[in-house]
């Protein structure tokens, strides 16, 4: 008696839309980045010296802050890629589906709070002048593209692996049909 082990059905590969939108997010969060690390570096941006000082603490503890506040917001913004690549896989898909999800909704009601801020009188306070708004509104604005593209992107991975765990085989077939129960042929045969 033989037995043959199969592996599951491989998932679909993922739309090109949704590997697009993916990489989109990446870069939707390339410029504010950039306008922190400019801010971080000396370069005028809207505030005052004084503004920097008593504020942002820079220069001091509010570079590395600031900095650091960049990098891993370029780093969140790579985990979009998880849910379209097919070679790297770090959570079972369940769980990373669970945690994208979770993500998502976590971007909605950030997207919702910062809206709210930039509406507000805080962001108007220190900013010196209306090109300086600008610059930050342009720099700031693909951020808001960012809960919508994770949704997206996420429910495309989700809709994939859902698909792919229906079309699950038995993970132990019997290759002689002499030695298999009569319901376990049939069971085979069927699919």
């Amino acid at each position: 008696m033989e037995i043959m082990t199969t592996a599951t059905a491989p998932v679909p590969v993922a739309p090109v839309w949704a590997r697009r939108a993916a990489h989109a997010i990446a870069l939707c969060a390339v410029p504010s980045g950039l306008w922190r690390i400019a801010l971080a570096s000396g370069v005028y941006v809207g505030y005052s010296d004084q503004v920097l000082r008593d504020v942002f603490d820079i220069p001091g503890w509010g570079i590395a802050y600031v900095v650091g506040l960049s990098v891993f917001g370029e780093l969140a913004a790579l985990f979009p890629l998880l849910l379209v690549s097919d070679r790297w896989r770090p959570l079972r898909p369940r769980t990373l589906a669970a945690l994208a999800w979770t993500a998502s909704a976590v971007l909605i009601l950030v997207a919702l709070w910062q809206l709210v801020v930039a509406v507000t009188v805080e962001s108007r306070t220190y900013m010196s002048s209306g090109a300086a708004q600008t610059v930050w509104g342009l720099a700031f604005a693909p951020l808001f593209a960012i809960p919508v593209l994770m949704t997206a992107v996420t429910w495309s991975y989700a809709k994939r692996h859902r698909a792919g765990a229906r079309r699950k085989f038995p993970t132990t077939y019997l290759t002689s049909a002499a030695s298999a129960p009569l319901a376990f042929q049939r069971d085979v045969a069927g699919r």
